[in-house]
């Protein structure tokens, strides 16, 4: 399973390339996350992403990221991969999701790349790595950097091997996470696209969905597992 964006509007947090709000109305997020723009004005990205954090902690888990959640706990071969950076998948119970863009609320140290559990608030942010001194940034993929080859490699793996593949909630235009549907379908996975964007369609084995991932995927899980409330 794939989740993009669309899984994380649901719970109010706006989307990458929506528009800013408040003070961040005047930046373009795309010139704010490259390692670029911390070169420039380190302070500037570290509290553009410290409002992000904030964000993704006030919000809450939805239905979509509940169900899937359930969906895992049903049936133990399935990986759920994202791209989401907001930790609401965890929060919902999901173990050890496949964060293929990284997550907000870790940082790591801009020079050599280590994840710092434990570091001093200062300040005239960015914080300081306590190991080597370097400014500490957001355990997030940027725009010019590569995907952890770790993770990547898992999700790859995990297209490859799966008969079911649900993309949820994602454009499909953010490469290479973009891949993984169309691995899945040359290894002869079933692929099934949910997503307020696409048209409804059935070609198998590709099926596309047009409807909303918190009020889809509850019903996929009730229909599959019905429990006795369930039951009409």
């Amino acid at each position: 399973m794939l989740t993009g964006a669309g899984v994380s509007a649901e719970s109010g947090l706006p989307t990458f390339r929506e528009a800013q709000t408040g003070l961040w109305a005047q930046y373009d997020p795309e010139e704010l996350a490259t390692p670029q723009a911390f070169r420039r004005n380190p302070r500037l990205v570290w509290e553009w992403y410290a409002w992000r954090r904030q964000l993704a902690a006030a919000a809450q888990p939805n239905p979509a990221h509940v169900a899937l959640a359930a969906l895992a706990q049903r049936v133990p071969e399935c990986t759920l991969i994202t791209q989401n950076v907001d930790g609401l998948h965890t929060r919902a119970g999901s173990v050890n999701p496949i964060e293929l863009h990284g997550n907000l609320s870790r940082v790591k140290c801009f020079d050599d790349g280590r994840v710092v559990e434990h570091w001093q608030a200062t300040a005239d942010p960015p914080p300081r790595c306590p190991d080597c001194g370097g400014m500490l940034r957001p355990d997030v993929v940027w725009f010019g950097e590569l995907l952890p080859r770790t993770a990547l490699d898992a999700a790859i793996a995990a297209a490859q091997a799966c008969d079911v593949f649900l993309s949820i909630g994602t454009s499909g235009l953010v490469e290479p996470a973009a891949a993984l549907p169309r691995i899945a379908l040359q290894c002869g996975a079933t692929v099934v696209l949910i997503n307020l964007d696409v048209p409804t369609r059935a070609t198998p084995p590709l099926y596309a969905i047009n409807a909303k991932a918190g009020e889809l995927l509850p019903a996929l899980v009730d229909a599959v597992w019905p429990t006795p409330d369930s039951i009409g």
